[in-house]
């Protein structure tokens, strides 16, 4: 077994030898890369056969989901068709460590006909693919992680930061913004997180429990259990929030008073509640609620609003799925 972890160990090794030696090679190449994505007008195709084809799908992937249009293309299938998708002011990023993958090959005239930019991924820079590139960026490593040095390991994850590298570079360039990541993700959690506001499942009207300060507490209970939140709020004759009682504060009171059913709910209530606005992101309320060791949140409509309009629960976050 321990043999087995040192293999691993290589394995990391040669894999963390081959990312160092790729920060070494990056120069105006990238930076010529990152223009040309850039500055594309229409889609950024990519393409690659087996491993690199693997590899392809999850940079073209990236780059969708961060403000850059673009997608896969197997090259095998752009033979029979698939090529019908690029147009004049697309861009391929075309991806093969030896660069003489037969099947990206024989589409390169078709891409060179069009006359779209194409930028190349490769570990032999005078292949016969790197030599028909518009940019060529150098994806060679010194040896695979493979101890026959055959199967694409070192390699594939050498291409695979490279294109998070081109992506994080495209996202600063855009000022592609968390909402706008959000936007490209609605049905995760991602999604959710980033967009779902606390307005969006807040409860309001009649759904708040609220007493007043003069409600007796065994009224103030049913109050507490009828809206089954563990929680009221306590208001002023005004309507004004003044204070909150929770289980916690009902525990804590029945050590201290024998009478407390005849006791007023403004006896009782822990003042200064904490709260949020209607506006705020729902993730913003969760981390509220972590950060005070709480379950719930009373909602203002605007700052310095003392009518509460809604109150949110933990049990809200979980079925929208922020937590």
């Amino acid at each position: 077994m321990n043999n087995l972890i040192e293999i691993a160990k290589e394995v990391i090794s040669i894999e963390r030898e081959a990312i160092n030696d790729l920060e070494k090679k990056l120069d105006d190449s990238f930076v010529k890369a990152c223009e040309i994505l850039y500055n594309c007008k229409g889609k950024v195709v990519v393409t690659g056969i087996g491993k690199s084809g693997i590899i392809g799908q999850k940079i073209a992937s990236t780059l969708a989901s961060t403000g850059t249009p673009a997608f896969f293309m197997h090259p095998a299938e752009g033979l029979h068709g698939d090529l019908g998708v690029l147009s004049r002011n697309d861009v391929v990023i075309a991806i093969s460590n030896s660069g003489q993958s037969e099947e990206i090959l024989k589409i390169l005239p078709i891409i060179k006909r069009f006359g779209v930019k194409l930028i190349v991924m490769t570990g032999k820079k005078r292949s016969t693919l790197a030599k028909a590139g518009d940019v060529v960026l150098d994806i060679g490593v010194k040896k695979e992680a493979c101890p026959l040095n055959l199967a694409p390991t070192a390699s594939t994850t050498v291409t695979l930061v490279l294109g998070d590298a081109l992506a994080v570079a495209l996202i600063k360039l855009r000022g592609f913004s968390e909402n706008d990541f959000a936007i490209r993700h609605p049905g995760g959690t991602l999604g959710r997180r980033l967009l779902l506001k606390v307005s969006d499942i807040m409860h309001e009207g009649n759904d708040i429990p609220l007493v007043l300060e003069d409600t007796l507490m065994k009224d103030t209970i049913y109050e507490i259990s009828s809206k089954k939140l563990g929680i009221t709020g306590v208001i002023s004759d005004k309507g004004d929030l003044i204070g909150v009682i929770t289980d916690g504060d009902l525990r804590r009171a029945l050590e201290k008073h024998h009478d407390i059913l005849n006791r007023k709910a403004g006896e009782i209530m822990t003042r200064n509640p904490k709260w949020i606005l209607k506006d705020e992101l729902a993730a913003k309320a969760l981390e509220t609620m972590e950060r005070y060791s709480i379950t719930s949140l009373f909602v203002f409509e605007k700052e310095g609003a003392k009518k509460p309009v809604g109150i949110i629960h933990l049990h809200d976050l979980l079925k929208a799925g922020v937590v």
